[in-house]
């Protein structure tokens, strides 16, 4: 897991191809203008979906992971929380793995949460789950899909 600000995006766009689409995408568009939905940025390799949603609160806010893609979730407007715990130690599966959406979900409780306001993202690799829509209220926020 990385968190950090946007500003800060060019120290990470190196790690991986699609990441630096997804920041390049990101740095010339009014994210808060796209309409909710998804959005590509190279094919299926990296897409975007834009999310307006009210914030669940930590104790319904659900660990999920990912094994095709990297999420990269950059908020938008709000004052998202996203939780965090190693895919390893996650040991109460809610369901099997669904394919066609790239996701399984978690019964277990996140070791950790992030604060990631307005202006900062945070990226999670295929064994970090996490718990997105942690915060409280409106949360706007851009969800880039890199594929692993």
């Amino acid at each position: 897991m990385i968190v950090d600000t946007f500003e800060q995006r060019d120290r990470y766009a190196a790690l991986h191809p699609g990441f630096a689409r997804a920041f390049e995408f990101a740095s010339a568009r009014d994210l808060a203008a796209l309409a909710p939905g998804r959005h590509l940025v190279d094919g299926e390799r990296v897409y975007v979906s834009i999310d307006h949603k009210e914030g669940l609160g930590r104790r319904r806010a659900r660990l999920e992971s990912h094994r095709r893609y990297i999420d990269i979730q950059l908020t938008i407007e709000g004052a998202e929380e996203i939780g965090w715990r190693a895919l390893r130690e996650c040991v109460a599966p809610a369901g099997g793995f669904d394919e066609h959406r790239d996701i399984r979900f978690y019964a277990d409780e996140p070791d950790s949460w992030v604060a990631v306001p307005r202006g900062r993202f945070a990226i999670f690799f295929p064994e970090d789950a996490h718990a997105p829509l942690g915060g409280r209220g409106v949360i706007r926020k851009a969800i880039f899909k890199v594929a692993v």
